[in-house]
């Protein structure tokens, strides 16, 4: 008989005569002539009782079976007993497959997140992590399932890359050069006309710009993949390797543009919050107890929208103190936008129509030749979760653009060509997947939503 899922057994109407779980061992309780084992399969929060009496078969052998252990239990799906669960397991047999001593580092007390950490590689076995990364699947599903409900087009864009979307420098360089002994030009700077690809490449920032190639042909696509970051930051929400998600829309504005955005986020909580009841409720009871409330007030209101400018007004006629001043012409810190969601609007926020001197190149230029078609989604809790904007479509005002930034057009010849032949106005955004994780599950820092967290100094397992 094969191997049965606890999820699936949690939800049985009826009881079984015959059912095989497999998992790891939580607890066990021993008594004279019978002991208790509570097993987690992976499959759900929940964990199953199975008690094992003297007559099952493997009873005499089962000393070995201790927490940590992975077992085998044949039996029947019976009413429990016990209280707060359903159903519990009558064994007809217990196996032991894989022992754990008494080193197995998740005994039953509470661990700490920063230590669960340096156990990155058990730690998926505790209910709070476990609850994380099935979440966290389930969220991957959703959002596939939104853009593909959509027509849009899954487009798979380059890890290594020689651009750099944001323009910000901070890349991880790839390359096979030895370190030792690297070739040297004339100006003895190292010759990357020698390495593998024959010029400096790096780990992508971003997809958009190859994004935006494929949205040129076939109208509505998205990318969902690593990206990467070497930016020295050690927050709670900044990481070195990271998931974006990022559409691209051919023949659409921004105010299309946040249509989507908003549309996006509501579609992929609503969605998340049907399937992973059971998990979500962990995160309600233990995590925040805001949180229920919070995720529902998303789903029931429209987004506010305001412009950088409005926002800006607002911040400085509110009266509050701020680590960082608020002044025009300056980036909104993470202080400025909670303030707005939390405080002041009390739910989520559109911000748009920024300086232009704090947007990258590829940004549409508004009329008033003082900011761009640019938006930030922010959300209570954590901020900015979605940046977009309107793309500059016309080729004279792109390359200026391109000038004013230092980025070279023989570099950029093939973005360039997009304007060149058959332009149009497009749009899109990208979306931190791991931040947007964050928010469902009220987990307040990023490396505990990540399998294993890329941050400076730290790349174990």
């Amino acid at each position: 008989m094969t191997r049965q899922l606890i999820a699936d057994l949690m939800k049985s109407e009826t009881g079984l005569d015959s059912v095989v779980i497999q998992g790891w061992v939580r607890t066990r309780r021993d008594s004279k002539t019978f002991f208790f084992l509570e097993i987690n399969d992976g499959s759900c929060l929940k964990s199953m009782q199975a008690v094992v009496n003297e007559d099952a078969a493997g009873y005499a052998d089962s000393k070995g079976i201790a927490t940590g252990a992975s077992v085998t239990v044949k039996g029947r799906l019976v009413a429990s007993q016990g209280k707060g669960q359903k159903w519990e397991i009558q064994a007809d047999s217990v196996e032991l497959v894989g022992s754990a001593d008494e080193t197995f580092p998740l005994q039953k007390k509470r661990h700490s997140n920063e230590y669960l950490r340096e156990i990155a590689h058990l730690r998926p076995r505790t209910n709070f992590y476990g609850a994380v990364f099935r979440i966290r699947s389930k969220l991957a599903f959703a959002i596939h399932r939104f853009f593909n409900d959509r027509q849009f087009f899954y487009v798979h864009t380059p890890i290594v890359t020689a651009s750099d979307c944001e323009g910000a420098g901070e890349l991880f360089r790839v390359s096979t050069l030895d370190p030792k002994n690297p070739p040297l030009g004339e100006g003895g700077e190292i010759d990357s006309s020698k390495d593998f690809f024959g010029r400096s490449t790096y780990l992508t920032v971003s997809g958009q710009l190859e994004g935006e190639t494929y949205a040129s042909a076939l109208g509505n696509i998205y990318t969902f993949g690593p990206t990467f970051r070497a930016e020295n930051s050690n927050t709670s929400r900044h990481a070195s390797e990271f998931w974006m998600i990022e559409p691209e829309m051919a023949f659409c504005d921004l105010a299309a543009d946040m249509d989507l955005a908003e549309e996006f986020v509501k579609s992929v909580i609503k969605e998340v919050m049907e399937s992973c009841a059971d998990d979500l409720e962990l995160f309600f009871n233990f995590i925040d107890k805001e949180l229920r409330q919070r995720l529902e007030f998303v789903l029931s209101r429209p987004f506010q929208r305001v412009t950088y400018t409005e926002a800006v007004e607002i911040l400085q006629a509110c009266g509050k103190k701020f680590e960082n001043k608020v002044e025009w012409g300056v980036n909104l810190q993470s202080e400025h936008e909670r303030y707005l969601t939390e405080e002041h609007f009390k739910s989520p926020v559109t911000v748009y129509d920024y300086p232009k001197e704090l947007k990258p190149f590829y940004m549409r230029a508004n009329d008033d030749g003082k900011t761009v078609a640019a938006m930030d989604v922010l959300v209570p809790g954590i901020g900015e979760i979605v940046g977009g904007s309107q793309r500059e479509e016309r080729l004279e005002l792109l390359l200026e653009n391109m000038k004013k930034h230092g980025i070279s057009e023989k570099d950029y010849w093939w973005y360039v060509d997009l304007r060149r032949y058959g332009s149009m106005p497009h749009a899109g955004f990208g979306l931190g997947f791991e931040r947007l994780l964050m928010f469902i599950t009220g987990v307040g820092n990023i490396r505990d939503v990540i399998p294993y967290p890329r941050v400076p100094g730290h790349a174990e397992f």
